[in-house]
């Protein structure tokens, strides 16, 4: 129904900062939770942030939270997120997904295809 395209990501130093987006076509996202995953090689894809349809709530996994800062402009059919203070973690893909939930999660059938992010030390 909707269709997502990450963008914003290369190589960073630690400690600097990034901005990604995630661009929506096909369908107004104005209506739908937005969340923010990463998956590092090897590991399984985790939660790191999440925006409420109107804007109005967020929510952060612990290990971003006070780094990381998400935010939509639902004109632009668009979520972003802030990333400061990377930590030299290697090298990250993040994905963007439509209609996150706090109970359910993700949705499996709406997810873009990532941007990676490469922190160097």
């Amino acid at each position: 129904q909707v269709q997502l395209v990450e963008s914003g990501g290369g190589l960073v130093q630690a400690g600097g900062s990034l901005r990604l987006s995630c661009a929506a076509s096909g369908r107004s996202i104005s209506s739908y939770a937005m969340a923010w995953f990463r998956q590092a090689p090897g590991k399984e894809r985790d939660f790191v942030a999440a925006i409420s349809w109107r804007g109005d709530s967020t929510y952060y996994a612990d290990s971003v939270k006070g780094r990381f800062t998400i935010s939509r402009d639902n004109a632009k059919n668009t979520v972003y997120l802030e990333m400061n203070s990377l930590s030299p973690e290697g090298a990250d893909v993040y994905y963007c997904n439509a209609g996150w939930g706090m109970r359910l999660g993700p949705r499996n059938d709406c997810w873009g295809q990532g941007t990676q992010v490469t922190v160097s030390s």
